[in-house]
């Protein structure tokens, strides 16, 4: 008995040391290791906001760029950081691991953040200072200035590349799939993890906005700077507490090989029988850490990769659990693509919802907000949902649904996706309200302030903080949590490559709009906002969401969710069904009593 004590001190999920070593539950792990993962995101957060969430202003103020042009190059630059990730996973997954690929991935974005705090620093790496940016006849940025400028931004965006969807990740994998406890904290894990985002988001919306507008560029770019160092040194100090998954190849090629294999043999016939199939024994999954899948019905086609014809090579004929995983990512693709448009809605709040606030009475006394610094809102309405939702929303809804979760996370994801037309129903008319006194005021064609205090934007801010602590929340647990386990890197890159998709869309459809409704008649995106008509593209944008709500639920019906690869998740349902579970410390066995 005492050998199985042993045995059973250790991970069951194949997680390992950085020498490969099966490690000691009690040694590394669980909320210890992750202490240091959060800590660092909440300063990550700081610098990647201290650049993102004033860039239009920069881009207007400094590099002096128009409404349309600026508003792009940030989403184009955002949607850059957020589809890259698709290549450090692919990296960290395929061969370096999650957590050498974020060291390697981390220094290349400390370099890009330092590139950028000199361009804004050295007079000589940008324009001359323009007395009044509003007539439109300053001195546009040189093409090396540009391209310094834009260098580092884009350096900076693929070091991110390389630590977004493996820094969430490393901390999901801190906690053991196969134990009840630690699996019940995994549950929490990604609340908490946007609250330790939103912390550092919220400090740069205020301070370092701040700081940028009435103090300097130069500090408030060299504070973010020094933010993602001090995180960097955060992580590593972690090292000897965290456990680590093995790269299991390029999921990629996994994926490709069914495909092929399957269309290789498109007119073979299925048995009905899945143990026909071609599957490999259990033993050799042991000996690499990984986990074997059963067949489903589901997607039924790519079983004849599975299919026996006599031929063995890997592009003929792939194991069941290999078809598995490729049905599993295959899947969540139109969950994914149903979350391109709430992203685009979220493009909005460091683009057109800045520049809205431009033209706003921003003071308070003798204090002027800083446009930027409303997205804090979004972060401060963020903290106070996820907490809410945590402690008190998911505890109820489990006593209704006897669920863990309390609702799923596709219910939980389509919450969100509703917030979204209601937050552009509010700003379509708030900005119909600020228009209409603009023209009352005599300010529609000189672009000047609307006598309407910046407040008025609010409702639209704090929406969006509400919307993302369920859609955006439940998308990164979503694609975490239903990436096969060898995916896990993948799968969370889903959950980023639809905010880039996303901006990338706003990008187009701020293009297409302003210069289909300028050639047509009036513009609704012009330089001079006050003869714009945002209410009209915001309405639009409305209409978008709804639309994307229908094709939502159409999906998320047809959705099969991944099967547990342990009875964890069902100990934690009996648990809430009243069922009590004793676990033993001296024997690490199930006891079930009523």
């Amino acid at each position: 008995m005492a050998v199985e004590e042993g045995v059973d001190e250790y991970t069951q999920d194949g997680t390992v040391d950085l020498k490969g070593n099966p490690v000691l539950r009690s040694k590394r792990g669980g909320w210890t290791a992750c202490s240091f993962v959060v800590v660092y995101e909440v300063f990550e957060r700081m610098a990647y906001y201290g650049i993102s969430s004033n860039l239009v202003l920069y881009l207007t103020r400094k590099l002096h760029q128009g409404t349309v042009s600026s508003a792009n190059n940030v989403t184009n630059w955002v949607g850059t950081i957020w589809v890259t990730p698709i290549l450090g996973a692919y990296i960290a997954d395929a061969h370096l691991g999650r957590y050498w690929t974020f060291i390697s991935a981390s220094i290349i974005y400390l370099l890009g953040m330092s590139a950028l705090t000199l361009a804004v620093s050295l007079p000589a790496l940008k324009p001359p200072q323009c007395a009044n940016p509003k007539l439109g006849n300053c001195k546009k940025a040189s093409t090396v200035q540009l391209v310094i400028y834009y260098g580092a931004l884009y350096t900076l965006a693929i070091g991110t590349g390389g630590t977004k969807p493996n820094i969430s990740t490393i901390g999901a994998d801190q906690f053991d799939e196969f134990d009840p406890k630690e699996k019940s904290h995994k549950l929490s894990f990604f609340n908490w993890w946007m609250f330790s985002i939103f912390c550092g988001t919220l400090f740069a919306h205020t301070v370092l906005v701040y700081i940028q507008d009435n103090v300097g560029w130069t500090l408030g770019y060299g504070l973010p700077t020094l933010g993602l160092a001090i995180s960097v040194i955060i992580f590593v100090a972690g090292t000897p507490f965290y456990r680590h998954k093995v790269p299991s190849g390029s999921p990629f090629t996994r994926m490709a090989k069914v495909i092929v294999a399957a269309l290789r043999k498109w007119n073979v016939s299925l048995s009905s029988d899945p143990k026909e199939l071609y599957e490999l024994d259990l033993e050799e999954y042991s000996k690499k850490g990984m986990f074997r899948i059963d067949s489903t019905p589901t997607l039924r086609f790519l079983n004849k990769a599975s299919v026996k014809t006599g031929s063995t090579g890997p592009w003929m004929l792939c194991c069941v659990t290999q078809v598995e995983e490729t049905k599993q990512m295959v899947r969540m693709l139109p969950i994914l693509v149903a979350t391109f448009v709430p992203s685009i809605m979220i493009a909005q709040i460091n683009t057109l919802f800045v520049k809205q606030g431009t033209t706003l009475d921003r003071g308070i006394g003798s204090f002027n907000i800083p446009p930027a610094s409303l997205a804090g809102f979004v972060t401060i309405s963020m903290l106070v949902s996820v907490v809410l939702y945590d402690r008190l929303f998911v505890r109820i809804m489990q006593k209704v649904t006897k669920k863990p979760r309390g609702i799923s996370l596709l219910q939980r994801m389509g919450v969100g996706i509703v917030i979204h037309i209601i937050i552009m129903v509010v700003a379509s008319f708030t900005e119909r309200w600020r228009l209409q006194v603009a023209k009352e005021h005599g300010v529609a064609e000189n672009g000047g302030q609307v006598p309407l205090s910046i407040f008025i934007l609010l409702p639209q801010f704090v929406l969006m903080g509400i919307a993302d602590a369920f859609l955006d929340v439940a998308k990164i647990e979503f694609f975490y949590d239903q990436a096969p386990e060898s995916m896990k890197s993948l799968g969370t890159s889903y959950a980023m490559t639809t905010l880039g998709v996303g901006n990338f869309l706003s990008s187009f459809l701020l293009s297409t709009v302003s210069h289909i409704t300028e050639k047509h008649g009036h513009g609704w995106i012009l330089n001079n906002l006050n003869a714009s008509h945002l209410d009209y593209y915001y309405a639009f944008f409305a209409i978008l969401n709804f639309a994307n709500l229908v094709f939502f639920l159409v999906v998320s019906k047809f959705y099969v969710y991944r099967a547990e690869v342990s009875d964890s998740i069902k100990v934690l349902e009996e648990e809430l069904k009243g069922t009590r579970v004793r676990l033993s410390n001296q024997e690490e066995t199930k006891n079930w009593s009523s």
